[in-house]
């Protein structure tokens, strides 16, 4: 009770704060919450800009006339459930902008009134009042919506003071009712009469009073003690001037026969809705079902909620044919623990039908059920258990909405099944079906529901359902994305829950019409295989329901719990194709280099060159400087082309040498060692040369071995500079005619004077002049200071 009681003041609260609210946005709303707390007085340190303050629940006894001053902005004060037993209303007279006052579940026996003009709701129920608190000031309160009332006696001149007054719900909490003057209730103008009921109360005359009085009725409490069923009563089943079109009766315990009277009663009423939640019956069967009257209702809906039965002999099948002749609109039995359901052999008016929360078999589609206008019905929570017996029953019917979950239901491929064309939306949630009940579907379906199934697979030939907006196939074992193939226009999907591990590629390519996929808290394995879906999210712009922290990595290990956003799956190390083309393309752009190098630069002859360089660098380093240059026998070594040896020979080596000693030339045909390859001869003759001289000519640039040498000689080790290198150009050499491989040619004739051999025979002397005074030097002298050098060196060490 005191759960329902929270509730309600919830709602109320929700109801009233948020229109007041709406009119006032500037304002911040405060709310202090002391519910529950011991409290025997009001805290005195309330927050002055306190607009909600809840004190249900205390020790409270008494009120005093300060104890909300300080909370001039107070809104909504929330009293009930404590122990107040005197209410002066003056001592809310600061709180001129109070809308929201209970005071219900207290000990009040008397309140002295004051006038709150703003008040909008005010709850005084489930008090000890001996009458109605009822005065003249509520009866000037114009903004009172809902007014919550108790007392021992209900009499009409307690409400002739506020039937003036339009109120949305009068609020009837009676813990005892001693006396009840017949005609009181309908002197209220309210939209909603509630009315609970103490124990031990005929409500027979409350009932059609309140059918009287407001257009919705709802009464609680209706027992079996109430002995209403009398000769008068059976007598008196006829009521003019009703008003109510909602009745709802809640906790009803009632005999069989008493029940059944309620109905015959509120049948020629104004009700069109009957709803009877939390109903218990039982007992023998007295009253003749055959003589209930179904002529002259405007009855549309009968709703039986939560019913229990005593451990009486029922007579189910008249119960049964009781309700389905009835020939409503809309019929719900729920949570009656029905094993079966009787309909008579005419055509019947229903429309919807709602027998959810039962034990219903297969034996209800047995028999022939004539029900054409029937468009929703709702069997949830049952015991069917084959499909096609159901599509036998719905194709009779002009069904378009069908719901059969929470059952047993399968279906076998060589049942068939019929629906009708009609049939737009179907939850088969919570079966039995697996991978066949794709060939038992309606054709015309947009709305389908297959949550918590068996479905392994969407079968390849399952029926093209053209027209399939919305698909819920999750917490089943599909292990993959189903394709649009069959559902042309699905534009809504949910496969959550279910053992997709990689989604194939054929979803994105299918199902272009898909504007929200709902496929999370699936054990996705972040591969590259998964890399497809991971961008359908990027360019899909929100279709994903749940991104990102539903979409979570299970396999494998080392990446488990991380979200699939977080993973970054490369194309180049998930594209097989592009990975090849991409080391192919790597090791063919050095391979080119080094091809255009070979080519152009004569990359091998410089290679070959580094070699030997290397060999003579390694055994220079076990070498002195001045063992170096002890070793030099020659002024110097002569490079020429061997189409250029008669100018050497005849020209060169006659003038240099002459008759003496003094001049000492290196020529490979006369000093090379036979023993050894041309170049270590090469390398060894430049190194015991003072000087090197090129002649230089168009056939020397053509010569691999003159290359060689002027190679050798420019990076020759026992020279500090490039002044022992002599370039005689002996013919005139265009630049753009030298080689690619000789840069070093091309760089020592920019960068560096060369002695041109004249044409003139006159200048010949002075050109010779020139020559011997560039490699004149006393070898002997060089050698022998060389030597004393090292030996002193030597001696130091000693």
């Amino acid at each position: 009770m005191r759960l329902i009681r929270s509730i309600n003041i919830f709602c109320s609260l929700v109801i009233s704060v948020n229109g007041w609210s709406s009119k006032l946005p500037e304002e911040r709303e405060l709310t202090t919450n002391c519910s529950n707390m011991s409290l025997r007085n009001v805290p005195a340190d309330l927050t002055p800009t306190t607009t909600t303050l809840d004190l249900s629940y205390n020790l409270l006894f008494q009120l005093h006339s300060s104890d909300f001053h300080s909370v001039s902005k107070l809104k909504v004060l929330i009293l009930c459930h404590n122990r107040i037993q005197q209410l002066n209303i003056k001592t809310f007279e600061f709180n001129k902008e109070l809308r929201y006052l209970d005071v219900s579940h207290n000990r009040l026996k008397t309140v002295t009134w004051y006038s709150l003009a703003n008040l909008r709701h005010l709850d005084l129920s489930f008090n000890v009042f001996d009458t109605m608190p009822i005065c003249e000031e509520i009866g000037s309160m114009s903004h009172l919506e809902f007014l919550g009332l108790s007392g021992a006696k209900i009499q009409k001149s307690d409400f002739q003071k506020i039937a003036h007054l339009h109120l949305s719900t009068v609020f009837l909490g009676l813990r005892i009712l001693s006396h009840y003057e017949e005609g009181s209730l309908p002197i209220l103008n309210t939209t909603k009469l509630h009315i609970v009921l103490p124990i031990n109360i005929n409500f027979w005359v409350l009932l059609r009073d309140g059918l009287k009085t407001s257009e919705i009725l709802e009464m609680t409490n209706i027992d079996s003690k109430s002995q209403f069923v009398s000769y008068e009563t059976q007598q008196n089943l006829i009521l003019e001037n009703a008003r109510t079109s909602i009745l709802l009766l809640n906790k009803v315990d009632l005999l069989w026969d008493d029940l059944l009277l309620i109905f015959q009663f509120v049948w020629h009423t104004s009700v069109e809705y009957f709803l009877i939640q939390n109903v218990t019956f039982g007992g023998k069967v007295y009253l003749d079902h055959s003589t209930f009257d179904y002529s002259n209702t405007v009855m549309r809906t009968i709703n039986l909620e939560h019913v229990h039965f005593r451990i009486f002999y029922i007579p189910q099948d008249k119960i049964y044919l009781l309700f389905t002749k009835m020939n409503i609109e809309n019929l719900t039995i729920s949570d009656a623990q029905m094993p079966h359901m009787l309909f008579p052999n005419y055509p019947m008016s229903f429309r919807y039908l709602n027998f959810a929360n039962n034990i219903l078999t297969d034996e209800l589609f047995k028999n022939t059920i004539q029900l054409p206008h029937l468009k929703t019905l709702i069997l949830k929570d049952n015991k069917l258990e084959t499909l096609s017996l159901v599509s036998c029953f719905a194709n009779r019917t002009s069904l378009k909405h069908l719901d059969l979950s929470q059952n047993l239901l399968q279906h076998k491929n060589d049942n068939n099944c019929s629906w009708p064309e009609t049939l737009i939306t179907m939850n088969l949630s919570s079966n039995k079906f697996a991978d066949s009940v794709f060939k038992c579907l309606p054709r015309n379906i947009q709305i389908l529901d297959l949550n918590n199934n068996q479905i392994q697979t969407v079968p390849k030939e399952t029926t093209h359902l053209k027209s399939l907006q919305e698909l819920n196939i999750a917490s089943n074992f599909l292990a993959d994305l189903p394709g649009c193939s069959h559902f042309s226009r699905l534009s809504v999907l949910n496969i959550e829950m279910n053992l997709i591990l990689s989604p194939s590629l054929d979803f994105s390519q299918s199902c272009q019409e898909v504007k929200t996929l709902n496929a999370g808290k699936n054990p996705f394995r972040c591969t590259c295989e998964l890399r497809h879906f991971i961008q359908l999210e990027k360019y899909s712009q929100g279709m994903m329901v749940g991104w990102s922290d539903s979409y979570i990595c299970e396999y494998p290990l080392n990446l488990k719990g991380m979200r699939l956003k977080d993973i970054h799956l490369s194309e180049l190390s998930c594209n097989t194709a592009l990975l090849i083309v991409t080391i192919v393309v790597i090791m063919l752009v050095p391979g080119v280099a080094v091809a255009f190098c070979c080519l152009h630069f004569d990359l091998p002859w410089y290679l070959r060159m580094l070699g030997q360089w290397a060999r003579t660098q390694h055994r220079v380093r076990k070498t002195t400087q001045a063992q170096l240059k002890r070793n030099v026998e020659f002024h110097a070594f002569i490079s020429y082309s061997e189409h250029d040896s008669s100018w050497v020979k005849n020209e060169l080596l006659p003038n240099l040498e002459k008759e003496d000693d003094s001049v000492l030339i290196c020529l490979h045909e006369r000093n090379f060692d036979h023993g050894k390859s041309i170049s270590e001869n090469i390398i060894r003759f430049i190194e015991k040369s003072y000087k090197s001289i090129f002649v230089l000519s168009p056939n020397f640039v053509q010569s691999e071995w003159c290359h060689y040498e002027l190679y050798f000689s420019h990076h020759n080790l026992f020279h500090e500079n490039s002044n022992h290198i002599i370039l005689i150009l002996l013919e005139p050499i265009p630049l753009y005619c030298i080689p690619p491989g000789y840069h070093r040619l091309k760089a020592l004739m920019e960068r560096k004077s060369y002695m041109e051999w004249p044409k003139e025979r006159h200048k010949c002397g002075l050109f010779w002049a020139n020559l011997r005074a560039a490699i004149n030097v006393n070898i002997s002298d060089t050698r022998e200071t060389c030597e004393l050098q090292t030996f002193t060196e030597l001696t130091e060490e000693d």
